[in-house]
């Protein structure tokens, strides 16, 4: 199946089974917003906290936080976003429609390397003994191929470092890219967008002051930066986490919940002494991408992609991408923020945001090295990862087919179904009485409606993990079947040992442990 194809019905999956609903869709709904349903909500829950236990929990010197969304105006002037938080954007006088000019670039470069894959691909078909790495390095085309992304980068790297707008659509010229609607090359000039929404804050209109919704989470810690280090007697280095919902005016919003104008954010700020910045950037940097692998998802499916263009308070930046069904696409950033943030905040201030350093007898304003994730984001890579469309021989030798979501046990929005083979002979009693007895430690489900194929099918669809099937024998014997949701092979078991045999695989821990 094509991947638009896949994630076309990934997409309608999501809706009919209760995981993400379009924001206000009774009024035809509203662009780039959306809603989590009761098992998208589960899911986005449990991701949460898994991110959440991995920072505060694993770690004595990381704390939390919970920052409000409105903050004091002068907040976002110290930090830059209200001179510098701007996308470039062109427009299609043919279609009316409006583009970030660096998303088409990307996704331009993207095609190059789709062709470079396929010729990957072709040749792999060709020869047996076929080493990729001396392909890749010796073919003709796929040389072209890649001394054109080279320069097309370089040219990118340049306009995008030096803010030339001019320069950025020469290169969206020279590269004959079309609008994706119109198919033209009609563009306007390239032009600088803010991304913050603005609002008012105060009871009368005399007396309102204009503030924004916070375009990310990061700076309510360094606003309070001094407040935890003092209350939480902190000594570097630590770091402060946190989880919150950030907005964006996003003009390029598609691609489902990959980029949306109302999203949550779950970021690590952790202060180091200057100089050792980049030692903790290495380390983060190999801590997260074990945390993204520790779900048990292919790991060709990751790779670190460094920035082509730093922002203004970085000193190195690399990105944690995914292979999405539509290309590898950033999902967690790591940052060297250097000591920006708080030198910004300090001097808008006038308040010291500095630490002391008893050995040397030194204050300082510490160095940051953030790493940032989308909630939505991780759960969209979750969820393209776990969705899967089989086909089965059954032993009569006919075909079935069944939509399974494999998400990691420990995250899947119900951990246990229990199901009744009949509705009567005292079997849905029993079945409440195992369900009430393991709720207290499961998300669990009780079903007795349809034929147990089609109550399998359901569950395999949201991703339950383990159906519990109680039958006449369970009354004799007090055995169950369970079923196991990757593998469809049943077992008996004794009611006794369900919570057990359930909470080794369910229990977050068995992820923690990875770590």
């Amino acid at each position: 199946m094509a991947q638009e194809d896949h994630f076309k019905n990934l997409i309608a999956h999501c809706k009919e089974y209760g995981f993400v609903f379009q924001s206000s869709e009774i009024y035809d709904g509203l662009s780039a917003v959306y809603d989590y349903g009761q098992y998208g909500v589960e899911l986005k829950n449990n991701i949460k906290k898994y991110w959440w236990d991995s920072m505060v929990l694993l770690h004595d010197n990381i704390v939390g936080l919970d920052s409000a969304i409105f903050m004091h105006p002068t907040t976002w002037k110290a930090s830059g976003h209200v001179d510098a938080f701007n996308d470039p954007l062109i427009d299609n006088r043919d279609s009316k429609k409006r583009y970030r000019a660096d998303i088409l670039i990307e996704d331009h470069i993207a095609k190059i390397e789709a062709k470079i894959d396929k010729e990957v691909e072709k040749a792999a078909k060709r020869f047996n003994d076929f080493d990729e790495k001396l392909f890749r390095e010796t073919n003709p085309r796929v040389g072209d191929y890649q001394r054109k992304i080279e320069e097309i980068t370089a040219g990118f790297a340049s306009a995008m470092n030096n803010s030339d707008l001019a320069a950025i659509r020469e290169i969206i010229i020279n590269n004959e890219i079309v609008c994706p609607v119109s198919g033209t090359r009609n563009w306007t000039e390239v032009r600088q967008f803010n991304l913050m929404f603005a609002t008012e804050i105060g009871s009368t209109a005399d007396g309102a002051m204009k503030i924004y919704l916070r375009p990310e989470t990061a700076q309510g810690i360094f606003v309070n930066f001094l407040n935890v280090q003092k209350s939480g007697r902190m000594k570097l280095p630590f770091g402060i986490a946190q989880i919150g919902k950030a907005f964006r005016n996003e003009i390029v919003a598609r691609q489902f919940i990959f980029r949306m104008r109302e999203f949550e954010q779950m970021e690590l700020q952790f202060f180091v002494k200057p100089g050792n910045e980049m030692e903790w950037f290495s380390h983060w940097k190999e801590a997260r991408m074990k945390w993204h692998k520790s779900f048990g998802f292919n790991d060709d499916d990751y790779r670190f992609h460094d920035h082509v263009k730093l922002a203004h308070y970085a000193n190195a930046a690399t990105d944690i991408e995914y292979r999405f069904p539509f290309g590898f696409k950033e999902v967690e950033g790591i940052h060297s923020r250097t000591d920006f943030d708080l030198k910004q905040h300090q001097e808008y201030s006038g308040k010291k945001l500095q630490i002391f350093d008893p050995v040397s007898g030194e204050s300082y304003v510490p160095f940051v090295v953030e790493t940032s994730i989308g909630v939505d984001r991780m759960f969209l890579q979750i969820i393209s990862a776990a969705y899967c469309e089989e086909e089965m021989t059954k032993e009569d030798g006919s075909t079935d087919s069944r939509v399974v979501f494999r998400l990691p046990p420990a995250l899947a929005p119900v951990k246990l179904a229990v199901l009744p083979l009949v509705r009567k002979d005292g079997l849905p009693e029993i079945s409440r009485k195992i369900v009430n007895e393991l709720r207290f430690d499961f998300n669990c489900q009780y079903d007795e409606k349809d034929s147990i194929g089609k109550r399998y099918r359901r569950q395999d669809a949201i991703g339950t993990p383990f159906c519990i099937t109680i039958d006449h024998q369970t009354a004799e014997d007090n055995t169950v079947t369970i079923r196991y949701r990757d593998t469809m092979l049943q077992e008996r078991v004794e009611i006794d040992k369900l919570r057990d045999i359930i909470d080794e695989k369910v229990n977050i821990r068995t992820l923690l442990r990875k770590l």
